[in-house]
């Protein structure tokens, strides 16, 4: 990695938690500097702009998030089990998400919804990888046997994806886990009754 390379990642990784808390709006060149200790002369020498930079962070906090759901996933994990490890994921990691300003997609979807198109098609290509990464679960198991081999995977992964991100709406919204907690108790009795041989 070059000078310039490690200095880019540096003000995406300083300021991935601050643009997921204060969002793009909220986030000022002013707070960039401040979380960097870097110059806005030296921020926009590797930046066209805070476009560029809000985009940019946007895609490592997405990354960061896949990763860390790819991490609680084996080979050896019957489909079911794969599904149960992405829901513990978020179960017991919100006190960590939750301080860090919660569910990246969610709070840049947002925002970005009607403003800001060069951020809201990131966005939507995450969900997209994020729904393929459950539906690809899903036709696993059903070469397997072990998955229903009637449903549709896209479907239900798209629908476990609404109600995780409702979860994390209401529950950080009025500080109670418990929102979300019901909803993934619902996401696994979808599984047990509705998915699973």
């Amino acid at each position: 990695m070059s000078k310039a390379e490690k200095t880019r990642q540096f003000i995406i990784e300083s300021t991935a938690e601050l643009f997921n808390k204060k969002g793009y709006a909220g986030t000022s060149l002013a707070h960039i500097s401040e979380a960097t200790g870097l110059t806005k002369g030296s921020i926009y020498g590797n930046f066209a702009n805070k476009d560029e930079v809000a985009k940019e962070v946007f895609l490592y906090n997405a990354k960061r998030l896949s990763a860390a759901l790819d991490s609680r996933l084996q080979p050896e994990m019957t489909s079911r089990e794969k599904l149960i490890a992405i829901l513990d994921y978020y179960k017991n990691s919100w006190d960590s998400n939750f301080s860090r300003g919660g569910c990246p997609l969610m709070n840049t979807a947002v925002e970005a919804d009607d403003t800001m198109p060069f951020l809201k098609n990131e966005v939507a290509k995450s969900f997209a990888g994020w729904s393929e990464k459950i539906a690809r679960i899903l036709e696993e198991g059903k070469s397997k046997d072990e998955i229903i081999d009637s449903i549709n995977s896209a479907d239900y992964a798209n629908l476990f994806i609404m109600l995780i991100e409702g979860g994390i709406l209401l529950s950080k919204t009025t500080n109670s886990q418990n929102h979300l907690n019901n909803a993934l108790e619902r996401i696994i009795k979808i599984i047990d009754t509705e998915l699973v041989r």
